[in-house]
């Protein structure tokens, strides 16, 4: 008789209670880059990203659906906090970003860790933006493209690395050390990168 599985993957409770933590995160980072003067290159708005760390983060160890949510939450607190422009600016770069994180993270061959991973989202996630701002504004702003290209490969990386840093401590709330690649939960590989495939031997999961 099987023993029912009993790692914190089959606790949704305990998934939406990491969920909401992550959430928490990411509002704490929008909150300190809301109250850092702004960066004179950059267009009304724009900001470091920081927040995206807790994005990156979710979309790897929960999964596709909690990271969009926390995206969610993170273009309605800058709607609440800064007005409707801000909202739609953040959502459409959260949902851009996450998407490609996603896309990217579970590539057949995968070569992106984690630094790769934090460019890509905050290329995403600036070219989403402009690309809104321009519908919503004027088509003036594309001028801006080359310092939002240059300041997020600056701060996607930076973001990469915060998060290979701060991994361990992350890590311990979920003591899973598997990652599941079908959107289901687990930690993150010391590498950064995920792995699509696994080989079950013994009653322990291996990378391929």
């Amino acid at each position: 008789m099987q023993h029912k599985q009993t790692d914190w993957r089959s606790s949704a409770a305990r998934r939406v209670a990491v969920t909401g933590l992550l959430g928490a995160l990411a509002l704490a980072l929008s909150f300190l880059e809301g109250v850092l003067p702004p960066i004179p290159v950059l267009p009304p708005g724009a900001k470091l990203g920081l927040s995206n760390i807790a994005v990156l983060y979710a979309v790897q160890c929960l999964g596709f659906w909690p990271a969009m949510g926390i995206a969610l939450v993170k273009g309605v607190f800058a709607g609440l906090t800064r007005g409707g422009l801000a909202m739609l600016m953040s959502l459409s770069g959260g949902f851009l970003s996450t998407c490609v994180i996603f896309l990217l993270a579970r590539l057949k061959h995968p070569r992106f860790g984690f630094l790769g991973l934090g460019i890509s989202g905050a290329l995403a996630h600036n070219l989403s933006q402009l690309l809104t701002a321009s519908l919503l504004t004027t088509p003036a702003v594309a001028w801006y493209a080359p310092w939002l290209i240059g300041f997020g490969v600056l701060f996607g990386a930076v973001t990469g690395i915060i998060l290979r840093v701060t991994m361990p401590v992350l890590n311990r709330l979920l003591p899973s050390p598997s990652v599941d690649t079908e959107g289901e939960a687990g930690s993150i590989p010391s590498d950064g990168i995920v792995r699509p495939k696994e080989i079950k031997s013994g009653g322990r999961e291996k990378w391929n």
